[in-house]
């Protein structure tokens, strides 16, 4: 364990101390600077005046700011635009960017400076045509020269230079704002030359989406002439070639090939008919030569009268089968009736043929018909072969007229739209802060920041002087080395805890000669011993869970379709397992379970498990008889056990009345005559619950399970029940038993049900292995209070 009393670099050796260099501490240079504090004020004082002096003298700059604002969606006013647009954010950003770069253009800083004259502003580099020059000669009354265009393009040049560094243009981060800024030494020219510039940004914008309409729609005007004469050309060869051969119809198809589509279709209709009719007439034939009842076709049973004559045919079988078993086979009223049955057999039959004489008048008429159609289909068929020829031609003509009239349309469209974007301004631009006369100048900045820091120049000048003075010419010397003060070794502390003992190899002496630096790891503290009552009580298998659903059983009728050749427990009228499935996970949960009972069972030869639980006795006993079936099918030796004396469901369903044969009772006892071990077909004997109260029927238990086991004949008991709560005798049967299995109805609620059987079983609930959840106790419950039927 860590001792917080020992220091933390007790092993490090100490550092050779080092002499301090000759210079000034910080109380020194205090004590300096407050010596020549009178000093230090009067230049800081100087300082400022200076400052102050200095910024009185700079030319007073004010700016105006002007705010615009640049959609680059622009307005929609037309169905398709000159120009693409910006769709996404990185495009729109470029658009804001480009057109906050137009607004310094040449073109735009030209038009601000024929507009304020900046040409003649000698803060722009012009002059103001009243030079002395000019003065003299109006003097005299000459008129002075106009400048060239040379000299009119350099000052404007001039302008222009002078203008674009007046002139700052700043855009805000994710947005479409655009600051324009524009500083003069006259505030008003100022304001005047922000909107002034806004304007000039506004009015070339739109300009130059009127030029380019304007050079769009004369460029499409130019071809409109000629698409209209070439449309007219293909619509005139088109209509020529119609009327030559006699193209007759409508706008989507040709006459003869709307009478084509229909006659095929009417023979295709006339085919079918046909077919209709030879497989009805086929089918009569048929009823009538095979031993077949004829009155079976579809015609004879929707015919009234074929279905009176077999009403009185059937009466008349019914009659005779009577008459005969009563009346002797020469009897003149059986003979009456057997020759009525010849007379109705022999009219159904009459009938018969007369559908099959009408089938055949159909099938002709049918076949007659479909000839007539396909005479007319093939004339129809020669006529559209020689027109196809002719279409060839006529569908190049219509491609052809169709293409012109496209371009045409598509060009004229265009051009009216074009020709209506001259006027219109799409631009979504405008101005959404006038630019106003700036109050304050923005250079300089105020006196009172210019004392400000004049005085702190002046102050730190000053102290620096005196300090490199004090440094050169004062001679400083260095301070006596300090002696090092004695390190204490902190007394051991007597309430310190006990170290836990070592293991031989951590016991042995460590090395000494490890680095001072590397830090020692702490002892490693042995685990607690283990407490008395840990050690004593031994460990419990966590109890396996399985889930009873309808997926794992099957539902038969007890007793309608029981067998006479013994016991068979899939015929009780309970739900039981499904044949054939050997791997689901309810028989491998089924099976750890047998598995955690042989080995609670320590070795004995006829290991005991008892299936509880809670609310009705059908579901657990159900639970249980599956249990054992189970068991059965894996190979194995199953004696069940009806442990619950007070319901005792599982005896009133092997011992039922009429049904016992002394050929089934065993040698095994439960106390009584009528309770003896019964042998079943599936493998299991059963053993019935005993008579009497719960002590008598616990030793009865007690003493058959002794007797089974003394004679070797099972490899396994499985005891239904006892029933909950438990009484005194069926506490003690707990005992005896090697494990438990809780059978938990899911109509209830499992966790309450669970802990009632923990708290009933008490001690005895180390024994639980397993927890079945019963999921059929309902549909079950539901079965038994409905009826039956075959």
């Amino acid at each position: 364990m860590l001792d917080y009393n020992q220091p933390i670099d007790r092993a490090r050796p100490e550092a050779p101390q080092q002499r301090p260099q000759a210079g000034f501490n910080v109380l020194e240079l205090v004590n300096l600077l407050w010596r020549r504090k009178i000093a230090i004020a009067a230049a800081a004082l100087l300082g400022a005046t200076l400052a102050v002096t200095v910024g009185k003298s700079l030319t007073p700059r004010y700016t105006a700011t002007a705010q615009l604002y640049v959609d680059p969606r622009e307005l929609q006013l037309v169905d398709r635009e000159l120009t693409p647009r910006a769709q996404d954010v990185s495009g729109m950003s470029m658009v804001v960017e480009s057109q906050a770069r137009l607004i310094t253009s040449n073109s735009v800083l030209l038009q601000v400076i024929q507009q304020a004259g900046l040409d003649k502003d000698p803060e722009f580099g012009g002059g103001d045509g009243k030079s002395l020059m000019s003065s003299l000669l109006g003097l005299v009354g000459l008129q002075p020269r106009a400048p060239s265009a040379a000299e009119t393009k350099e000052v404007q040049l001039a302008a222009l230079d002078a203008l674009n560094r007046h002139i700052t243009i700043r855009k805000t981060e994710k947005s479409f704002i655009v600051d324009i800024e524009v500083w003069s030494t006259d505030p008003a020219k100022a304001a005047m030359l922000a909107n002034t510039l806004t304007n000039a940004y506004l009015t070339e914008s739109r300009n130059s989406q009127a030029s380019a309409a304007r050079r769009a729609t004369s460029d499409l005007s130019g071809r409109l002439k000629e698409l209209r004469e070439r449309l007219r050309n293909a619509e005139t060869a088109l209509a020529t070639y119609k009327a030559q051969n006699n193209f007759v119809g409508t706008q989507d198809s040709l006459i003869s090939d709307q009478q084509l589509s229909a006659s095929n279709q009417r023979l295709s209709a006339a085919r079918a008919a046909t077919m209709d009719a030879q497989a009805r007439l086929d089918q009569i034939e048929a009823s009538r030569r095979t031993a077949a009842d004829a009155g079976a076709i579809p015609e004879a049973l929707q015919s009234p009268t074929i279905a009176n004559l077999r009403a009185q045919y059937a009466e008349a079988r019914k009659k005779y089968a009577e008459q005969a078993g009563e009346l002797g086979p020469r009897h003149p009223a059986l003979r009456q009736t057997e020759k009525q049955v010849e007379d109705l057999k022999r009219t159904i039959s009459e009938e018969i043929d007369r559908f099959a004489q009408s089938a055949k008048n159909d099938l002709t008429r049918a076949r007659d018909y479909e000839a007539s159609l396909n005479r007319a289909l093939e004339a129809q068929k020669r006529q559209s072969v020689q027109l196809s020829q002719a279409a060839v031609r006529l569908r190049e003509l219509e491609r052809e007229a169709d293409a012109s009239r496209d371009v045409y349309q598509s060009f004229l469209k265009r051009s009216r739209e074009t020709e209506e974007q001259e006027t219109l301004n799409t631009s979504a631009a405008r101005v959404i802060g006038e630019a106003t006369v700036p109050q304050r100048r923005s250079f300089p900045p105020a006196m009172s920041l210019f004392a400000m820091i004049g005085f702190i120049f002046g102050a730190i000048a000053a102290s620096g002087w005196f300090a490199a003075a004090e440094l050169l010419f004062a001679g400083a010397t260095a301070p006596a080395p300090t002696p090092a003060r004695p390190q204490r070794t902190p007394a051991p502390d007597a309430a310190r805890a006990p170290q836990v003992a070592r293991t031989p190899e951590t016991a042995q002496p460590q090395q000494v000669s490890r680095a001072p630096e590397v830090a020692q790891a702490p002892p490693e503290v042995a685990a607690p011993p283990l407490q008395p009552s840990m050690a004593d009580k031994p460990l419990i298998e966590k109890p396996l869970i399985a889930r009873l659903q309808e997926a794992d059983v099957i539902h038969t009728l007890g007793a309608i379709l029981a067998t006479g050749g013994g016991v068979d427990l899939t015929r009780l009228g309970w739900p039981t397992l499904r044949p054939g499935f050997p791997l689901t996970s309810l028989l491998n949960a089924w099976r750890d379970m047998r598995a955690a009972v042989t080995r609670r069972a320590g070795g004995k030869a006829l290991p005991v498990v008892a299936l509880l639980g809670t609310g009705e006795s059908t579901g657990r006993s159900v639970t249980a008889l599956n249990f054992a079936l189970a068991a059965a099918r894996d190979g194995a030796r199953v004696l069940m056990i009806d442990a619950d004396h007070l319901a005792h469901s599982l005896s009133n369903k092997v011992n039922r009345n009429g049904k016992s044969e002394p050929s089934r009772l065993g040698w095994l006892s439960n106390g009584s005559k009528a309770a003896r071990e019964i042998k079943t077909v599936n493998g299991i004997s059963v053993l019935p619950a005993a008579e009497g109260d719960s002590g008598k029927a616990t030793e009865a238990i007690r003493k058959a399970i002794a007797q089974a086991r003394s004679a070797g004949g099972y490899d396994l008991v499985i005891l239904d029940g006892p029933a909950m709560p438990l009484a005194a005798g069926p506490r003690k049967l707990l005992d005896e038993v090697d494990a438990l299995v809780a059978v938990l109805p899911t109509s209830m609620d499992i966790n309450d049900s669970l802990e009632e059987i923990l708290s009933t079983l008490g001690r005895a609930e180390r024994k639980l292995v397993g927890v079945v959840l019963d999921e059929l106790t309902p549909s079950t419950q539901a079965r038994q209070r409905g009826r039956q039927y075959a």
